[in-house]
C-alpha cells in the first residue's frame, strides 16, 4: 500500500468537480504528503458511506471523551497516580534504607550509603519534579479535521493510484521495446 486511509480536510481556492457528485467544490481531502486527495462536498463528508470523522484527541483522551469523562476528572485521575507513584518510590527507599542498616556492620560504610542515599534521594526528587509537571500551558495549534474513507472507497483509489502508477510505468517502459518486425514472412 502506498498511503493510509487518514485524510485532512482542507480548503482551496478554486472549485472543481466533487468525486461523487461533479458539484463544484473547495473543500479537499488529502492524504498527510499529498500523494493522494479527492475534491468531495461537505455533504459527503457526512456521509458515513463515503468517510468518517476520527476523533479530534492526539493526547489519548479520546476514549476517556468517548465514555462522557469531563478534563477535569481526567486530570484528577492523573494527579492521584503520581501520589500513588511518589508513595511507592518512597516505600522503596525505606526499604533499601532498612536493608542497608540490617547489612551495614562498619559505621563508616554506613554513613557512607546514607550521605550516597542523601544525595541520590536529592538528585531523584529534582528530576522527578522536572520531569513530571502537573499541568503544561500549551495552546494547540490549528488542525485540520481528520476523516477515513469507507473500505470499498480507499480500495478505489487505491486501484486508481495503482492504474495512474502503472500507466506511467508503461509509458517510460515502451521506447525502450524492440519493434515489431516489418518483413515480409518468407
Amino acid at each position: 500500500m502506498s498511503f493510509t486511509n487518514l485524510y485532512y480536510k482542507r480548503a482551496v481556492g478554486t472549485p472543481k468537480a466533487c468525486y461523487v457528485c461533479h458539484k463544484p467544490t473547495t473543500t479537499v481531502l488529502a492524504t498527510i504528503n499529498t500523494v493522494d486527495f479527492i475534491y468531495s462536498c461537505d455533504g459527503h463528508l457526512t456521509d458515513p458511506g463515503f468517510a468518517s470523522q476520527v476523533g479530534e484527541s492526539t493526547d489519548g483522551a479520546g476514549g476517556a471523551r468517548k465514555l462522557g469523562l469531563s478534563p477535569e476528572e481526567i486530570a484528577k485521575v492523573k494527579e492521584e497516580w503520581e501520589e500513588r507513584q511518589r508513595k511507592k518510590k518512597e516505600r522503596e527507599k525505606e526499604k533499601e534504607k532498612e536493608k542497608d542498616k540490617e547489612k551495614g556492620g562498619d559505621k563508616d560504610k554506613g554513613k557512607e550509603k546514607e550521605d550516597n542515599g542523601k544525595q541520590d534521594e536529592k538528585g531523584k526528587s529534582t528530576s522527578s519534579a522536572s520531569v513530571t509537571p502537573t499541568s503544561t500551558p500549551s495552546t494547540p495549534g490549528p488542525t485540520h479535521q481528520r476523516y477515513t474513507l469507507h473500505r470499498d472507497m480507499f480500495a478505489l483509489r487505491l486501484a486508481e493510484h495503482r492504474r495512474r502508477k502503472q500507466t506511467a510505468q508503461v509509458k517510460e517502459l515502451a521506447p525502450r521495446l524492440p519493434g515489431a518486425p516489418r518483413g515480409s514472412v518468407i
